[in-house]
């Protein structure tokens, strides 16, 4: 027991006219003076020492999400119990997907031949299977398609939300004679009516110009 404050852990002081309370200075407002300290504690009867933790992390968890292990913190002092260690979670980003919430955005190019006539393509799921999506003929560039429970799990729910695919045409650089052929005799069969947008904004242009 401290002997300035008899164990109390505070010492009373009078100023001007007022008598404020203070932690001892003598026991640090613990009540007691540890007279022979341990010599790794200190008489603190707390050392610091690394310990591995296995933490398990929900489906679902975003940045930001804050994990609680229960009497993981510091160690009280003098034998008082534990407090709690708290784990922030930061969400790496991913090379193929974008998240927002629950909802997975990838961009998937697809070639001007199957965003025309049609086609699918093969987008992993995070299970490790595989979603199979169809493209419809006549897709545009920039257009999004969703496939519903392919996204992320619900925290602490049940379900998962959506995948979004937007697809990018992707127009070719390198064409082989054969192919420059072919094309060159799909251009000259074009009446117009394939690429309404096309024929649509020509029309703008012309009545802007009075053409």
């Amino acid at each position: 027991q401290c002997n300035l404050c008899g164990g109390m852990g505070a010492v009373r002081a009078k100023q001007g006219l007022f008598v404020v309370e203070r932690p001892c200075p003598t026991c640090a407002g613990r009540g007691v003076v540890i007279e022979d300290p341990c010599g790794d504690c200190l008489g603190e009867g707390r050392v610091d020492r690394p310990q591995a933790l296995e933490v398990d992390i929900p489906p679902g968890v975003d940045t930001g999400t804050r994990i609680r292990l229960s009497s993981k913190g510091e160690a009280g002092q003098r034998g008082a119990p534990p407090g709690d260690l708290y784990i922030f979670i930061h969400v790496k980003a991913h090379d193929l997907f974008e998240r927002e919430g629950t909802t997975l955005a990838t961009r998937v190019p697809v070639s001007f031949t199957t965003a025309a006539l049609g086609g699918c393509v093969e987008i992993p799921d995070l299970d490790g299977s595989t979603n199979r999506i169809d493209i419809p003929a006549g897709m545009q560039s920039g257009k999004q398609l969703r496939v519903r429970g392919a996204g992320m799990p619900v925290l602490q729910g049940r379900g998962r939300g959506d995948l979004v695919v937007e697809i990018k045409v992707e127009t070719p650089t390198k064409l082989t004679r054969k192919q420059k052929e072919i094309l060159e005799q799909f251009r000259e069969t074009e009446t117009g009516d394939e690429c309404p947008e096309s024929r649509s904004f020509l029309s703008k242009l012309k009545g802007a110009f009075g053409g």
